[in-house]
């Protein structure tokens, strides 16, 4: 018989409808459950996506025997971390600070007041390599809370410090200066892996916020191994087995230190990061490699992540008929089954073999860059990726017909924002009438579904069984995204659309007292603390993107209040960035645009016009960090501020190029543009 999880919407929770545990959705009937029967709450924490939430589900909560104690001791609960990143933060920070690292799936184990008192990720079920088994922690929580009370006491009051400070007022912690950059940068080169590339060692995950700080701070300073790390890494990735060489898209991140093994599951806001990082790389490198793999990747969010409305959809599960990647891997057999002379230029540069490189099978990657597959083949170069573009079509079907994975259909703004980013900056860099069309068509859908009148943000489109309040970092996403929509199309409303999610995000999320954005909304839910997660850690943080957005939105209008709250933020944080520069990817590229400044791009004329069009095609393949580009005709002061007094010459389509209160003459030459932007 179904549990309650039945009437929910989330396909994670509805993955749990059928377990014989008597789950509940997080909400009032499971807390006065547990204070009224004087039970702790077992919270299970995951994702749709995650492979290891399916192993424990299948090991422990569909087991008949395991779910009588659970349903005897304990009231369960079952929480969405994608629905609901707020309580997935709170626990996640408590079960870092009780054991030393986090994960998913997460247990934690609550009062009935929500206070954590112990907790842990994935148990097995039986004792397991020094783990002890599920029904073990069962048994001797269920024991702790009867008979040792007093003891978790103390562990939720230690567990209730570390909120506090967290929750304390912010400090400036100093100005951020270029000398915070080259700190940065320095601690990312200390951790350089030089012969894999990334940072660190296995398990690798893309490091795309820290590569795009990377290939900022290059721009800036002329730094060749910034460079040298930002592309490098891309490339690894992007020949490894953690890039999807069939259907496009990155996978969520590598077992090993080589970038081989993914976990297969693929996430929406890694492949936004990568398309947008990919797009600057391009920019800056014009490297066709880059662009095709970041064109696949959009091909695949085409394909396969698209709503019919035009959101994007979350996740594609790793299983799929029970194992994690049988529907990504392959046998030499099949690989030689593509038609004629391809099939050998194919296992060549995929480095397929008879015994596999995973399970007895095999994760096409790219050991061989195509001169060697020529060279080994004794064929042209140019035969290559031809040949791997045919061979790729062949394999797609065949492996259309296999059973596909579980994809998490849910539309998050946040991550929407992120991809809409993406988007709307591919198709400024590579042209083409899709790419903007899937701008605007996710563009008008987040408007529509998401965004309320008053300017706030849904988490998800609203239904009858429920609907989730934004956080902060679905307000800043989606502000930034109608903001790069806006400079793909330089249609006023998604301007509008950016400023009036900005004003309702700093009256829900800012406490000047505190001088701090907090994740949850002042009329949100009261949990036993309001989060707030200032670092970057999957995908940035909501604090980070506001900082951004402050910024960007600030400079466009010439709005002072806006650019000094961005400041302040980046004081606050200042003495974090340089030392741990990984954890603030995302914040250190607003950091480079507090410290150098933005570049103003302004383009006066009709933009449907041949010669502006030039214009912006020559800004959209130019790299230029912290670009805030405007473009329309007849602005005044009190519309756009960027576009105020700016004028054409001779009647054409004019390109106005200003950095630091200084401005280029006006042109309206597209080689000459191109100059003032270099």
């Amino acid at each position: 018989m179904p549990n309650r999880l039945a009437a929910e919407t989330s396909p994670y929770l509805l993955q749990h409808a059928d377990n014989p545990v008597d789950w509940h959705p997080w909400g009032a009937e499971a807390l006065e459950r547990a204070r009224s029967e004087d039970r702790p709450i077992l919270l299970s924490i995951g994702y749709a996506a995650c492979h290891w939430c399916h192993v424990m589900a299948h090991e422990s909560f569909e087991d008949d025997e395991t779910a009588r104690m659970m349903n005897a001791l304990f009231v369960n609960v079952k929480v969405d971390r994608e629905e609901r990143p707020d309580l997935d933060g709170i626990y996640m920070q408590a079960v870092q600070a009780m054991t030393g690292h986090g994960g998913w799936p997460m247990t934690v184990f609550l009062t009935p007041s929500g206070e954590p008192f112990y907790g842990g990720t994935y148990y097995p079920p039986e004792d397991r390599h020094g783990m002890p088994s599920f029904k073990r922690i069962l048994t001797s929580v269920s024991d702790a809370w009867t008979n040792k009370r007093d003891a978790l006491v103390r562990t939720t009051s230690a567990v209730q410090e570390i909120y506090a400070r967290a929750a304390a007022r912010a400090q400036s912690s100093g100005k951020v200066t270029v000398q915070t950059l080259e700190g940065a940068c320095r601690s990312l080169a200390s951790q350089y892996d030089s012969r894999h590339h990334g940072f660190g060692g296995a398990p690798k995950f893309p490091p795309t916020m820290a590569l795009d700080f990377l290939l900022r701070y290059w721009k800036r300073m002329r730094a060749g191994n910034a460079l040298e790390m930002a592309a490098n890494t891309f490339k690894a990735m992007a020949r490894g087995g953690i890039y999807d060489q069939v259907g496009g898209g990155f996978h969520r991140y590598a077992v090993d230190a080589q970038w081989l093994v993914p976990h297969f599951e693929k996430m929406l806001y890694d492949n936004a990061l990568l398309v947008r990082f990919g797009t600057h790389l391009w920019q800056a490198t014009k490297d066709a490699e880059v662009r095709r793999i970041t064109e696949e990747t959009l091909n695949w969010l085409t394909l396969e992540m698209t709503s019919l409305e035009g959101g994007f959809h979350s996740s594609l599960d790793a299983d799929s008929e029970g194992h994690e990647g049988k529907f990504y891997v392959w046998t030499l057999a099949e690989i030689e089954s593509i038609p004629g002379a391809d099939a050998a230029i194919a296992r060549t540069a995929w480095g397929v073999t008879s015994e596999g490189n995973f399970e007895g099978k095999n994760i096409l990657f790219r050991p061989l860059d195509d001169r060697m597959v020529a060279l080994r083949l004794n064929i042209e170069e140019r035969e290559v990726q031809p040949a791997l573009d045919r061979a790729k079509v062949y394999l797609y079907a065949t492996r259309a017909a296999r059973v596909w994975p579980a994809r998490d259909g849910k539309i998050v703004a946040s991550w929407n924002g992120l991809m809409l980013r993406g988007v709307a900056e591919a198709a400024r860099a590579f042209g083409g009438a899709h790419l903007r069309e899937l701008a605007i068509r996710n563009g008008e859908y987040l408007l529509r579904s998401l965004v309320r009148e008053d300017g706030r943000v849904w988490r998800l489109p609203p239904t009858e069984v429920r609907s989730v309040g934004g956080f902060l970092e679905d307000h800043a996403a989606v502000a930034l995204g109608f903001l790069d929509l806006y400079q793909l199309t330089f249609d006023r409303r998604w301007l509008d659309a950016a400023q009036r999610i900005t004003v309702a995000m700093n009256a829900a999320f800012w406490d000047a007292g505190n001088g701090v954005f907090y994740d949850t909304a002042n009329d949100a839910e009261r949990l036993i603390t309001r989060p707030r997660d200032t670092t970057d850690n999957a995908m940035p943080s909501g604090n980070s993107l506001a900082v951004e957005l402050l910024l960007k939105l600030g400079d466009l209008l010439h709005d002072a209040d806006l650019q000094r709250q961005g400041a302040w933020v980046l004081e606050t944080q200042a003495e974090g960035l340089s030392r741990y520069a990984q954890a603030f990817g995302h914040l250190l590229g607003a950091a480079d645009m507090a410290v150098h400044g933005a570049v103003e791009v302004a383009l006066v004329g009709e933009p449907n016009r041949d010669n502006f069009m030039a214009l912006a095609k020559v800004v959209g393949a130019t790299y230029v960090p912290s670009l805030v580009l405007a473009g329309g005709s007849r602005y005044s002061a009190d519309d756009v501020a960027l576009l105020a007094d700016r004028e054409m010459v001779d009647g054409k389509a004019t390109a106005h190029v200003c950095r630091g209160h200084a401005c280029e003459l006006p042109t309206t030459d597209a080689a000459e543009l191109a100059l003032q932007l270099e």
